[in-house]
């Protein structure tokens, strides 16, 4: 028998074809509670889905709840606020934001590469500023992480004339086209050795957190720079800012960040050789689009019995 499936109020998402082609009940809410279902007069044992789902939901307190889908790329806060219910298929909207989040790392290389900020500061002091600086082409590119974010980035680095390598969580195939594969401890280790830019594209899980850290970070060469766009705690920042202070690296990028909002006296907002951007990389409108088109497939999916898109590996944590 089918239930009811709430969706969690989403600008620009109409699910009502749907809903009335598959005869169930979707009802839009702000706040999903069971309170919140009662003053709706929805029965909340009778809730199956819950649709751009958030962990702070009161998702354990519908006892015939199969479904959630999560709003977000990453689900790594649905296990630190205690986990999936057992039995429910939790699914994502990663993807969403591939292409802009490439574009932010590629734009963020190139900011350190060719020392952008001493031109804005120079603009702002109204100073002619001309100083010898880097360029992508020639340099070697290593993602960690080799999922959507990517492998978008990847290609985008290639038609920038840079060699790719790309740290895999699983074993797979030497190459990828042009683009060189690894994988697991050697293989990171391998790849900070090797890399003129390393970027974190991984989810955050259990097995990434702190995943580079004081060792790893040593392992850099001192002209290399370091740029996270997926999760903050994949880095240790206490390493970073050391390594950053004493030369280890030369600089880095950094859009996500173990604590957000950045607490306003991190150090990181004041080291010269870092570019902070308040986890803005993917905040387009296209990524709205893409999460709503998600969502509304996976729906559909649902209501027809037929297997849901980006299904979360509870086990792996993404």
């Amino acid at each position: 028998m089918s239930g009811t499936i709430l969706l969690k109020r989403t600008p620009g998402l109409d699910v009502s074809l749907v809903a009335a082609a598959s005869g169930r009940t979707v009802i839009e809410m702000d706040t999903v509670t069971r309170q919140a279902c009662q003053d709706r007069g929805v029965d909340p044992d009778a809730v199956e889905a819950v649709l751009n789902a958030s962990p702070r939901d009161e998702i354990a307190l519908f006892p015939a709840l199969r479904w959630i889908h999560a709003g977000t790329a990453g689900v790594d806060g649905w296990f630190e606020a205690g986990g999936v219910p057992t039995g429910v298929r939790l699914t994502s909207a990663v993807g969403n934001g591939a292409i802009p989040l490439a574009e932010h790392a590629l734009m963020l290389m190139l900011m350190l590469s060719r020392q952008a900020t001493r031109w804005l500061a120079a603009q702002q002091r109204h100073e002619w500023d001309r100083f010898v600086h880097g360029e992508l082409s020639g340099a070697t590119l290593g993602i960690v992480g080799y999922g959507h974010s990517g492998r978008d980035l990847a290609r985008k680095a290639r038609a920038c004339h840079m060699r790719v390598q790309a740290l895999r969580h699983t074993p797979s195939s030497a190459r990828d086209g042009d683009i060189r594969l690894l994988f697991g401890p050697s293989g990171l280790h391998e790849l900070l050795a090797t890399s003129d830019f390393v970027v974190v594209t991984a989810p955050l899980t259990r097995g990434s957190r702190h995943l580079i850290g004081a060792r790893e970070l040593a392992t850099m060469r001192s002209s290399a720079f370091l740029i996270v766009v997926s999760r903050g705690g994949i880095v240790d920042e206490g390493a970073l800012i050391v390594a950053l202070r004493e030369g280890g690296i030369a600089g880095a990028g950094l859009d996500a960040h173990q604590d957000e909002p950045l607490p306003e006296e991190s150090p990181f907002w004041d080291l010269p050789n870092v570019i902070v951007t308040p986890h803005n990389g993917a905040t387009t409108p296209e990524t709205a689009e893409r999460g709503r088109e998600i969502v509304l497939d996976n729906l559909t999916r649902w209501v027809e019995n037929r297997p849901l898109r980006n299904v979360v590996d509870i086990g792996r944590g993404y």
